[in-house]
């Protein structure tokens, strides 16, 4: 009997697998496999594996954490997550159980739902499948416990369910079990080719800002070239222009962009294209510098390109070019701009400098990498939860019509940019969302990057 640790998702699952992220282009795909209690779930895992490695034992609730596990089949690698018993309706501690098998759905590529053909369709099932298609994930059917023909008929009662064809397996003996995989290795995305020693490309850079506030003087100034035109009539770059250059000894992937204008529908002709080119180069970066003028008032439209850069999911860095024109007073005033109008992204890095004489220009490449560290950050799911628990023993929700929502759990499925994914007990408030947000910075860093917090209250369910 091995003994495994939890893990969080597809990033970790990889490595608990023993797969090294130096070994992959990224981690193995993710099947979930869920079904109610005392199914047949850890026992079928065994199978899918070939080797005895989830613990089995007859008694309902053995398995309670999601354990991850390395399988192959037909020569393609992917991570298989066990789960608990899955009971939507359970309270105390089988709560917590599904709400782990919830979790393992949101961060798999695929699922297996497993029944017991004996028993038949449940309500609990019929429950769990609600669930599962809202998931959106792609659903294969395991009509477990079929070791005669007997068990096929009653296997065939399972299209019922409306998942499509079920398969008839049996775990304990193996029958079956060949098209049931190969139905999973059809519904996961191909494992990432593997990458021994392959060097990691540029990290990706898009400058943006409004027209003529020195995007292309900036980019001259980093390549040492005149690598791009640079006029005072404003709108002058208009196809996105990409630029390898050489920066604190490492390589960069510049890409200048056209001024984004006020609004995309006033532009024509060519200026219309060059905004949706400037969209696509937005797509293609990994961290965004957002120009602004430091000699001229913060202005709207600035305000809403480096709205538009966070929405988009890029790392942020600021830029106030011209600096070699601001006085004293301007300075004042502009950190009374800063603070009252970037309150918002008052987590980008920020910096000063001067185009056209290269002034303080090498304090670009400190800021990048802040961002774009902030934007890579992983939490560990017991070091977030164990935050949570401290902040909401500090702090507790607002009750609210009688009421005061809980957060149960707490992980981060992906980075760059970081998501948050909390399941609670109700709806919370934008504010205390805001709230959480703001000391998750607090606590971890997120230097230069949005974070994005989703809220999934656990739905009520009618008494029957």
């Amino acid at each position: 009997m091995t003994s495994e640790q939890p893990i969080h998702g597809p990033h970790d699952a990889a490595l608990v697998a023993g797969q090294s992220l130096e070994q992959t282009a990224g981690p193995l795909p993710v099947l979930a496999v869920v079904g109610r209690p005392n199914v047949g779930k850890s026992t079928l895992v065994n199978r899918i594996l070939g080797r005895r490695e989830a613990v089995v034992e007859d008694v309902p609730g053995v398995t309670r954490d999601r354990v991850t596990y390395e399988a192959t089949w037909n020569g393609r690698s992917f991570t298989v997550v066990d789960t608990g018993g899955w009971d939507p309706e359970a309270r105390g501690l089988a709560e917590q159980i599904s709400l782990q098998a919830e979790v393992a759905v949101s961060l798999a590529d695929a699922v297996l739902f497993v029944v017991d053909s004996g028993v038949g369709i449940t309500d609990t099932d019929e429950t769990v499948v609600k669930i599962l298609r809202r998931s959106g994930k792609p659903v294969i059917l395991a009509a477990n416990k079929v070791d005669d023909l007997r068990g096929e008929a009653d296997a065939a009662a399972l299209w019922n369910l409306g998942l499509g064809e079920p398969y008839a397996v049996s775990a304990l003996h193996g029958r079956g079990s060949g098209d049931m995989l190969d139905a999973i290795l059809d519904a996961l995305p191909a494992a990432p080719a593997e990458a021994f020693d392959a060097p990691r490309g540029p990290r990706r850079v898009a400058i943006v800002g409004k027209p003529n506030v020195g995007k292309s003087s900036l980019l001259n100034k980093l390549a040492g070239e005149n690598r791009v035109v640079v006029d005072d009539v404003a709108g002058t770059t208009v196809d996105p222009v990409d630029e390898i250059i050489q920066l604190g000894g490492r390589t960069w992937q510049f890409i200048d962009t056209a001024g984004i204008r006020r609004r995309v529908k006033e532009a024509s002709g060519h200026e219309f294209y060059a905004s949706l080119r400037t969209a696509g180069a937005m797509e293609r970066a990994e961290v965004a510098v957002v120009v602004v003028d430091g000699g001229n008032p913060l202005t709207e439209q600035d305000q809403r390109i480096i709205n538009s850069v966070e929405e988009s999911g890029r790392a942020v860095v600021i830029a106030f070019n011209k600096w070699d024109k601001v006085d004293e007073e301007r300075r004042y005033y502009l950190n009374r701009e800063i603070e009252r109008e970037l309150v918002r992204v008052q987590w980008a890095p920020r910096i000063n400098i001067a185009a056209m004489t290269g002034w303080h220009v090498d304090r670009l490449v400190p800021a990048l990498d802040r961002a774009l560290e902030g934007w890579e950050t992983r939490v560990p799911t017991s070091a977030l939860n164990t935050f949570l628990g401290r902040l909401v023993a500090a702090h507790p929700h607002p009750v609210r019509g009688g009421k005061q929502p809980r957060i149960l759990f707490g992980t981060q499925p992906t980075v760059a940019p970081p998501k948050f994914i909390l399941f609670t007990s109700g709806p919370l408030e934008a504010a205390y969302t805001r709230f959480i947000e703001r000391r998750l910075r607090e606590e971890f860093g997120f230097v230069g990057t949005p974070i994005h917090l989703t809220v999934k209250p656990r739905e009520k369910r009618k008494r029957r």
